[in-house]
């Protein structure tokens, strides 16, 4: 998300996201990009964040109970927030104040891809971040998790 503020930033000349609306009807394919990038921040079923998401909010509710509260409007508060900035910078009509936009490069988007590829390879094969904690937390438990003896 940093990275396509940071492209936003480079064709609008400003950090205010208000200024930056409208840019779906200017830039297509860079939508594309914001929506991937705000449903794998969201914590969408099947993405890294979920996982990750689940894992946090298990341990820290073991650890006390009330946490689940701070963490569950955390979580919240970060599925709202990217909503509203993808909404907030994609839609709308486009300001007075951006007179031309630059079409996206090339760089633009192999960096995009560069960003979503290792996203996508962790989402086929959970196994590569989790470790042995795959089959500790596994709802299935399968020939490979049983010790070997």
């Amino acid at each position: 998300l940093f990275c396509l503020a940071n492209t936003n930033y480079e064709r609008t000349h400003t950090r205010t996201m208000l200024l930056a609306r409208g840019l779906q009807l200017i830039l297509p394919l860079m939508t594309t990009w914001w929506l991937m990038a705000n449903l794998m921040n969201m914590a969408l079923p099947p993405t890294i964040n979920l996982t990750g998401e689940l894992l946090i909010i298990s341990s820290v509710f073991n650890w006390s109970n009330i946490t689940i509260l701070m963490t569950g409007a955390g979580t919240l508060l970060t599925a709202t927030y990217s909503l509203y900035m993808f909404l907030t910078t994609q839609q709308g009509k486009l300001p007075k104040t951006t007179t031309h936009i630059f079409p996206t490069q090339t760089r633009e988007h192999l960096i995009m891809a560069l960003h979503t590829i290792p996203m996508l390879l962790l989402l086929m094969n959970p196994g590569l971040i989790m470790g042995p904690f795959m089959c500790y937390y596994s709802l299935m438990k399968t020939l490979e998790c049983e010790p070997k003896n």
